[in-house]
C-alpha cells in the first residue's frame, strides 16, 4: 500500500485580507505531492474544527494582522484541549517581526515564515516531520 499523503489545512485566521503569501505556499504544498486543505478566512473555531475534521497533519497559519501571538496561541489552546495538539504540526507565515519568531516557537510552533522564505524550505521542513 503506498504512503499516505500529507494533509495540510492552509487558513488564514480573522479577515486581514492579503492571500497571495498562502496561494503561493498552498500550490507548492500541494505541487510536492501534499494533499491541500485550503480554509480560507476561518475563525480559530473555525481552523481546530476543520484540522480534526480533515484529519490533517499540518496546519498552516497565515496571519499579516499583527495578531500572529493572540491567534496562535488560541489555535494552540483550543487544539489542546480538544487533545490533539500533539498529532498536528503547526506552521505559521505572514509578515510576523523575526523578534517574535522565538515566541511563537515557545507556544507550541514548529517553523516561522515570514517575507523572503523559500518555499522550498517550508515544503523540506514539512517533509523531514512528518514521516508516512
Amino acid at each position: 500500500m503506498p504512503d499516505k499523503k500529507i494533509r495540510v489545512l492552509m487558513s488564514k485566521p480573522g479577515i486581514d485580507g492579503h492571500w497571495r503569501g498562502g496561494i503561493v505556499v498552498s500550490r507548492a504544498l500541494r505541487d510536492a505531492g501534499m494533499e491541500l486543505i485550503f480554509g480560507g478566512f476561518q475563525n480559530i473555531k473555525e481552523i481546530v474544527e476543520s484540522a480534526i475534521h480533515e484529519d490533517v497533519d499540518v496546519i498552516g497559519l497565515s496571519i499579516h494582522s499583527g495578531a500572529h501571538l493572540t491567534y496562535t496561541q488560541q489555535v494552540i489552546d483550543l487544539l489542546k484541549e480538544r487533545g490533539v495538539l500533539d498529532d498536528i504540526l503547526i506552521i505559521v507565515g505572514g509578515v510576523i517581526p523575526a523578534q517574535d519568531f522565538p515566541k511563537l516557537k515557545e507556544i507550541g510552533v514548529a517553523n516561522v515564515y515570514g517575507p523572503g522564505s523559500l518555499v522550498s524550505d517550508i515544503v523540506e521542513f514539512i517533509k523531514e516531520r512528518i514521516t508516512k
